[in-house]
C-alpha cells in the first residue's frame, strides 16, 4: 500500500516509489533518496518536525514537508 513517507512509523522500513512533485525531485536524489531505494525511519522529533531516516547507508535528517513529498510502500524489516 502507497503512502507518503511522512506517516511511516518509526522502525519500519519502505521503499521509495515516486516524489509527489519535480522540484523536490533533483534535492531529494542528491541526497540518495531516488526511487527503489530502501529507507528506515529512525526517529521523529517530539513535535512531528524533522524526521531522522537511514538511506543508501548514510543517516539523513528530513523536514516534515519533504517527506511527505516522498511516496513509499512499506517493505519487510532487512536483514
Amino acid at each position: 500500500m502507497k503512502k507518503r513517507l511522512s506517516e511511516v512509523r518509526v522502525g519500519k522500513y519502505a521503499v521509495i516509489t515516486a516524489f509527489e512533485n519535480d522540484d523536490i525531485f533533483l534535492k531529494l536524489m542528491e541526497m540518495g533518496c531516488i526511487p527503489g531505494e530502501i529507507v528506515k525511519i529512525d526517529q521523529i522529533a517530539p513535535l512531528g518536525d524533522p524526521i531522522s531516516i537511514t538511506v543508501a547507508g548514510y543517516h539523513l535528517s528530513l523536514r516534515l514537508d519533504e517527506a511527505e513529498m516522498i511516496w513509499v510502500e512499506e517493505t519487510a524489516v532487512i536483514a
